[in-house]
């Protein structure tokens, strides 16, 4: 006799069949790969998302905190904290924006962009390494990343 209880009311009869599941693992071991790549900078991986994305999206003009957080898909109040945490260490700050005299803009200081451009060099070999495994597939592999991005 089996006592063992039911398995779960799954679809799947294989737990690595389930994509969900298989994102979330690799997600996490992705996220593990990027959190010691940032270490040395002093960066959690969401401040530097937010510190890369805002040196990126400043070079085209005045950046707000709402235009940050949908170029990096992060919650506004999130958002909000952690350029909080950046600003406090010097490395953004909040000029005026030059055409709304209501609001402020977002900023990179030398010292964040600075950081920022020493922490991508890090991050964008973390992935070279973390991807490679994906070999001729990962040209599909970011395809199909952008295709769930936009849906």
């Amino acid at each position: 006799m089996d006592d063992r209880p039911p398995r779960l009311a799954s679809g799947f009869t294989e737990a690595e069949h389930s994509t969900g599941l298989l994102l979330w693992q690799v997600t996490n071991r992705w996220q593990a790969a990027q959190r010691a790549a940032l270490k040395p900078h002093g960066l959690t991986h969401v401040q530097f998302v937010l510190l890369a994305s805002l040196t990126w999206l400043q070079a085209d003009g005045p950046v707000t905190q709402r235009q940050l957080a949908d170029h990096a898909a992060t919650d506004p109040m999130m958002t909000s904290q952690v350029l909080r945490a950046l600003e406090a260490r010097g490395l953004v700050h909040r000029p005026p924006h030059p055409e709304d005299r209501r609001a402020r803009a977002l900023a990179v200081t030398d010292e964040g962009r600075a950081l920022a451009d020493r922490a991508v060099v890090a991050v964008e070999s973390c992935d070279a390494a973390f991807f490679a495994a994906l070999g001729e597939d990962a040209g599909a592999f970011t395809r199909a990343l952008r295709t769930l991005g936009r849906s």
